[in-house]
């Protein structure tokens, strides 16, 4: 009997592209060799142009998904994205109290690229309150870790004083994606047993229309290391590399901001496996 693969659980929203949300999770965690499973927390119509609607799942929906998950299967790791409202919040930071599951990765999306809003003040104010402490990382871009803190954030000294102001707000470990600065910059702050301690992982910024989705894949990609057992520099730096390929690998879809290509890496497989069957194929010959 083959061997089960880490047990990942995606909470966000639906994406009818597929370039982030659900469907784009599961194809992450896909990618990473473990097994996806998910609870949707809204419904979105949506296309590679961006967000025109958003309508929230019921929380009690979305507590009963959650216990009927972790009634039947042993999940190994947790990625939250989008949550909608302060109900959600409050379903999912109840769920996480109870259960403590391991490995929970929090990516507090609170607005879509494309600017629309996609969780309530409220929300926002719970998210704060409740989720930073249970979450063992939370994975803000520059405008998130402006909202959440208050400050401004648009340099690595910024993102510095943003994971610091949220390690006090209760987050265990952070990373400060800087993905839309000159030199994409990524701050990871994370707790030892000697205190805090911060690495930087610069790359050039990739310059590409298909950038949808960037921040659902790092996070999923985390909590994938996480769960296969990775420490945290190296999860940060192995999801950063899976990110820029897999921008560097996508397809030009849609009108808009197209999305990443999640699965790469399957067509570098399909080539490697031409090649070896072509030169079998050869070898036979002679």
């Amino acid at each position: 009997m083959a061997v089960c693969p880490p047990v990942v659980l995606t909470i966000a929203g639906f994406d009818p592209s597929s370039g982030a949300g659900i469907t784009a999770d599961i194809k992450t965690i896909a990618a990473h060799e473990c097994y996806g499973v998910s609870c949707i927390t809204a419904l979105t119509v949506q296309s590679t142009q961006g967000v025109r609607r958003v309508e929230v799942v019921d929380a009690k929906i979305v507590a009963d998904s959650l216990q009927g998950l972790v009634s039947d299967l042993v999940v190994g790791a947790v990625h939250i994205g989008m949550l909608g409202n302060e109900p959600v919040v409050r379903a999912v930071a109840d769920f996480l109290a109870e259960t403590r599951l391991p490995h929970v990765v929090l990516d507090p999306i609170l607005k879509s690229s494309s600017g629309a809003e996609l969780l309530d003040a409220a929300g926002t104010r719970l998210l704060i309150e409740r989720l930073l402490p249970l979450a063992e990382l939370v994975t803000p871009n520059l405008d998130e870790a402006g909202t959440l803190t208050g400050m401004a954030v648009t340099n690595l000294n910024g993102m510095r004083d943003a994971a610091a102001r949220l390690h006090s707000l209760g987050a265990a470990n952070v990373v400060v994606t800087g993905g839309h600065l000159e030199k994409a910059i990524d701050l990871l702050s994370f707790t030892t047993a000697h205190g805090v301690e911060t690495e930087t992982f610069k790359a050039e910024r990739l310059r590409s229309n298909s950038t949808h989705g960037t921040g659902c894949a790092f996070a999923t990609a985390l909590a994938c290391h996480l769960a296969h057992g990775r420490g945290l520099p190296e999860a940060v730096l192995l999801a950063k590399v899976y990110v820029s390929a897999a921008i560097a690998n996508a397809y030009p879809l849609g009108k808009g901001v197209g999305p990443l290509h999640h699965l790469y890496r399957m067509t570098q497989l399909r080539r490697t496996s031409g090649s070896v069957a072509e030169a079998e194929h050869a070898q036979s010959r002679n």
